[in-house]
């Protein structure tokens, strides 16, 4: 990684992180109403931002977020723990058995079965107790300040639903049925718009399984 993209990769990562806070402070704090439609698009909006964390600690996986091995892991371990109390060892090593195994018994990320059976056993090869615990310590230190309806509607919900983005546009439709290339991957018709809005580009999976060392925010390049 030249020092060039290390630089950005690093600014990428700070800004998706601090959108997702400053998101997330404010949406805490609202006193909403529900006949207002903003509510409903302040959860989309903060389900997109989960996503971002997310694929910010999946860049730092694959060592695109930053040249200093530190800072890169340093974003890895702070992203995909402020999205759901997650340890980034263990997902490093999960996904790293994902590219190295696709398609395979060995690849954590596939099940030769529907939507929702791939979708739960794929819950199940990430979440642990340990997580829950977390979660549930977070949840209810966070209500002794904050209305529960905000928790549950703006930190509760966007999680939850960006395990489904997450999910189906980059492990499910890249990876369902059978393949004609050596990823066993698919990918999205050229749209960089909806390629952005469903899934940070992701859903260029094939590219992705092609050129694992290239961040999120340069995947369009490949199409």
């Amino acid at each position: 990684m030249d020092n060039r993209k290390s630089w950005i990769g690093s600014v990428v990562a700070i800004l998706l992180i601090a959108c997702w806070f400053i998101s997330l402070f404010f949406l805490l704090n609202w006193q909403f109403s529900w006949t207002n439609p903003l509510v409903y698009l302040m959860v989309l909006m903060q389900m997109h931002l989960y996503t971002g964390l997310f694929i910010t600690a999946h860049d730092a996986m694959h060592g695109t977020i930053s040249a200093n091995k530190n800072l890169n892991n340093f974003f890895g371990y702070l992203a995909v723990f402020l999205y759901a109390g997650f340890f980034y060892n263990r997902l490093y090593t999960k996904h790293h058995q994902h590219h190295n195994h696709v398609h395979t018994v060995n690849d954590p990320d596939f099940a030769p079965h529907g939507f929702w059976k791939w979708y739960f056993r794929f819950m199940l090869n990430y979440v642990t107790v340990t997580q829950l615990i977390i979660m549930a310590v977070a949840y209810n230190i966070l209500k002794i300040w904050v209305p529960e309806q905000n928790l549950l509607l703006f930190w509760v919900l966007p999680s939850l639903l960006s395990t489904f983005q997450l999910f189906y546009f980059g492990t499910y439709l890249p990876h369902k049925g059978e393949h004609d290339n050596e990823y066993h991957s698919t990918t999205l018709r050229k749209n960089h718009f909806v390629a952005f809005i469903t899934c940070y580009f992701f859903g260029y999976h094939l590219e992705h399984h092609q050129k694992p060392g290239m961040p999120w925010w340069q995947l369009y390049k490949t199409k």
